[in-house]
């Protein structure tokens, strides 16, 4: 698909005034005009995904001057089916920034405490009653991810929990079962097993299933009609793309990992979307439709999760700073079969969501990670890109949301 331009920013010139003994009044602050989209910077991002190895890949882009698609390779690797922006995919870990809208808002609701100990909630759940709700929220809990073990051999164990169905319990087992990773509160170690818990607080404040909840409080608001929780259905309905794996022996075909139940993630990992709508939902986050100015000031409150002082975390959301000085918010998401990215600045007027319909190839998952620096600072002069990228984010491999091999 080629790049689509829907708008173009009028540019607006302000009316000069003869000249007058009485005083002007001051004029308004003006906001610094944001950079256009580099969209071939998008495309070559897309195209280092899709050389290495995944089918396809797609971004749409939301700004001042309008909507830019991208899509390239194909969605179904069998009928040959090109990529469409307008398909659906499992997000992944970007359901993490779901789960924590709706735990937010239950908090602005006085339904619970961010700094209350899990455990007042979910008495006896947990073996430390200094693991706080906000813990959860910053991966600062401790809590052993349960699917390091899981997927230690990416196929076999994919294969494994497929069309298994787990209870909050069971996960939260499995995690138990492994030494505790940090003492709550002491440094970030993301951990799948802290928004299964969210979502465990979210059923237990509300009485009802999680999906109720996302469809109540986020769906139907927004009108994101390509987005759903449907677990512990397999199927992904209407358009959608199509996931692959990358097995870990090298030369192995890709598996077709579309239809799962994914239960091993659920409140962790199991929304299902399309770029519309994550575009939708990261420009409503930020622009404050979904949580008070209180619990959104919250939410972007970060600290690094590195050492590269680009990279940080907050309550459920990610913040990149870009080489050109632009912050963006929201998630990424590995799935298995998908990599996606889901951002927008913070005042909600520039956003970016990107897929690609692979997973388990870690220069892939980096390569995607490429329309972010492309889509938010625009282009580079020639001579200027090569040292933003040896000292800043984009030099390093992107973050992985749920564990795989490479």
């Amino acid at each position: 698909m080629s790049v689509t331009l829907i708008a173009a920013l009028a540019a607006g010139i302000a009316p000069v005034g003869a000249a007058s003994a009485t005083p002007l009044a001051p004029s308004a602050p003006t906001v610094p005009t944001a950079p256009a989209p580099d969209m071939e910077g998008v495309t070559a991002a897309l195209n280092a995904a899709m050389a290495n190895g995944s089918p396809g890949a797609m971004a749409r882009y939301t700004g001042p001057g309008g909507v830019q698609t991208q899509a390239l390779g194909v969605r179904d690797r069998v009928s040959g089916a090109a990529m469409d922006t307008q398909a659906r995919f499992r997000i992944g870990s970007v359901s993490k920034t779901f789960s924590s809208v709706v735990l937010l808002q239950l908090v602005d609701e006085g339904r619970l405490e961010l700094d209350t100990a899990v455990n007042s909630y979910l008495p006896g759940l947990l073996p430390d009653d200094r693991i706080t709700v906000r813990h959860l929220l910053t991966h600062r809990s401790g809590l052993a991810d349960y699917t390091n073990a899981m997927f230690n051999h990416t196929v076999p164990g994919f294969e494994a929990v497929r069309n298994r169905v787990f209870s909050y319990q069971e996960l939260v087992d499995l995690s138990l079962s492994e030494p505790r990773t940090t003492e709550p509160g002491v440094a970030y170690k993301y951990s799948n097993t802290n928004f299964v818990v969210v979502g465990m607080l979210i059923e237990k404040a509300t009485g009802r299933p999680v999906a109720k909840e996302y469809q109540r409080r986020i769906i139907k608001p927004l009108g994101l009609r390509n987005t759903s929780y449907v677990h512990p259905e397999t199927r992904i309905k209407g358009l959608h793309a199509r996931g692959y794996l990358h097995p870990d022996e090298s030369g192995a075909p890709l598996v077709d990992s579309t239809e799962q139940t994914v239960s091993w993630a659920q409140s962790a990992g199991a929304v299902i979307s399309n770029p519309a709508d994550l575009n939708t939902f990261t420009t409503a986050l930020m622009r404050g439709r979904l949580l008070s100015p209180r619990m959104l000031d919250a939410m972007t409150t970060v600290t690094p999760t590195d050492t590269t002082n680009t990279r940080f975390y907050g309550l459920g959301l990610r913040r990149y700073d870009l080489s050109c000085g632009t912050q963006v918010y929201g998630h990424t998401g590995t799935v298995q079969g998908f990599y996606t990215y889901a951002f927008a600045t913070r005042d909600g007027r520039r956003s970016l969501a990107a897929m690609a319909n692979t997973s388990n190839r870690g220069a892939a998952n980096t390569a995607l990670g490429g329309t972010l620096e492309a889509a938010f600072c625009g282009k580079k002069p020639a001579p200027a890109i090569s040292a933003p990228m040896a000292r800043g984010f984009w030099a390093l491999p992107a973050e992985e949301d749920l564990p795989e091999r490479r």
